[in-house]
C-alpha cells in the first residue's frame, strides 16, 4: 500500500509573548508530518529549537532526505537510525506512533505497554522580566498548584522573591536556561532555598555544568539543555537530581520512553517538559508524564489558540488525548 508524506509548517501566537534568558519571541513555529497509508493518516508535531541549531528549514531537510524510506514503509526502529535525536525524528515517530494505532485498531498506550493514562497536573510557565512585571503575571495566575518561573541570571533573587510573595501557596520550579554562572550560582541558590523553591531548572550552560559536582544542592537541580537521550544519563548522575524529558530533544515517543525507563532505574527524579507547541506536540508527552514527578506540557495555555480538537484542560489538569486528536 502507498504510503504519502506530508511535512507542513505552521504558526501560533502567544498569548502576551514569551520571554527566557535567551530572548523572547510573539510566536511559535512548528512543523507537522502526516504519514498517509490508504485511509488512515499518523500525525506528529515537533518545534525545532535554534539553541540545538535547528529551524524549520533544517527540520523540513532532515525529513526530506528520509523520504524514500519512509514511502518504503520504515518502521520506528528503523527510524532511530535514519535521523539524529531531535525535533525532525519526533515528528516521524510520533506520526508513525499514531498511523499504527489506526492500523491496529489500538490506543497508543497499549501499543506502548502502559497502563491506560490519567490526569495530570502540569505546571503553569511565567516568563522572565522585571520582579514587578513577574510579580503582576504569577499573581494572575496564583490560583496555580504548580508554577514555572523563567530567570535571567543577574537580578534573579529579587526576581524569585518577589515571585514567591505573590504566589505564596504555589509549588515552584525555576528554569534558569543556563543563565547562572559560577559566581551567581551561591546567592541565586540561597533565594531559592529560601523562598521554598521545588527543583531549579540547568542553572549552569550544559558545557560547564561539571561545577554542580562541587557545589551544594540544597534545592534539586534538573537537567534539562544537557540531556537529550538515555545516552546522556551516566554522565549527568553527579551533577543532576533529576532530568527534564522533552520529546524534540529525545527524537520521539520511542527513545523518552526508554530514557524515563532508564532515568528512573538510576534513581532520578523525572519531569516531562516541552517546547512551545500545540496539543499534538504535547498529546505523546502526556503517555511518559504518566510516571514522572513533575509534568510541564502547558505549551496550549500559553497560546492564543490550540488546534481543533486539542487536549482538554481543566484548571491546571491536562486529560489525556482524545483519538481523534492523536494515538
Amino acid at each position: 500500500m502507498k504510503t504519502h508524506i506530508e511535512i507542513i509548517p505552521e504558526r501560533y501566537e502567544i498569548a502576551g509573548g514569551f520571554a527566557i534568558s535567551r530572548g523572547s519571541r510573539t510566536h511559535a513555529e512548528v512543523l507537522v508530518v502526516k504519514i498517509t497509508r490508504g485511509r488512515l493518516e499518523g500525525r506528529g508535531e515537533c518545534v525545532p529549537y535554534p539553541r540545538y541549531g535547528e529551524s524549520l528549514e533544517s527540520v523540513q531537510a532532515q525529513i526530506a532526505d528520509i523520504l524514500p524510506d519512509l514511502e518504503a514503509g520504515a518502521s520506528r526502529r528503523q527510524l532511530q537510525k535514519l535521523l539524529p535525536a531531535g525535533a525532525a525524528r519526533n515528528a516521524v515517530d510520533c506520526a508513525l506512533w499514531d498511523l499504527e494505532a489506526k492500523e491496529s485498531g489500538r490506543r497508543a498506550w497499549q501499543l506502548a505497554g502502559i497502563e491506560e493514562p490519567r490526569p495530570l497536573e502540569t505546571a503553569f510557565t511565567i516568563s522572565v522580566g522585571t520582579p514587578d512585571a513577574m510579580a503582576a503575571a504569577t499573581a494572575q495566575a496564583a490560583h496555580r498548584p504548580l508554577l514555572k518561573i523563567k530567570l535571567a541570571g543577574d537580578g534573579d533573587p529579587e526576581r524569585i522573591a518577589a515571585v514567591r510573595e505573590a504566589a505564596p501557596h504555589s509549588a515552584l520550579i525555576i528554569d534558569a536556561n543556563e543563565a547562572w554562572t559560577q559566581t551567581s550560582y551561591g546567592p541565586n541558590m540561597t533565594a531559592c532555598s529560601q523562598a521554598g523553591v521545588a527543583l531549579i531548572e540547568q542553572p549552569l550552560p550544559a558545557d560547564a555544568d561539571h561545577l554542580l559536582e562541587s557545589v551544594s544542592r540544597p534545592v534539586p537541580v534538573c537537567a534539562d539543555e544537557s540531556l537529550h537521550t538515555s545516552e546522556d544519563l551516566a554522565d549527568l548522575r553527579r551533577r543532576y537530581d533529576a532530568v527534564n524529558i522533552k520529546l524534540d530533544k529525545a527524537g520521539g515517543l520511542s527513545e523518552a520512553l526508554v530514557l524515563a525507563g532508564r532515568a528512573r532505574a538510576m534513581d532520578f527524579k523525572i519531569m516531562v517538559g516541552c517546547m512551545l507547541g500545540t496539543s499534538l506536540a504535547m498529546a505523546p508527552a502526556v503517555l511518559v508524564a504518566q510516571t514522572a514527578d513533575y509534568v510541564d506540557l502547558d505549551g496550549p495555555l500559553l497560546l492564543t489558540r490550540d488546534r481543533e480538537p486539542g487536549l482538554r484542560f481543566d484548571g491546571s489538569t491536562v486529560y489525556p488525548p482524545d483519538s481523534a486528536l492523536w494515538g
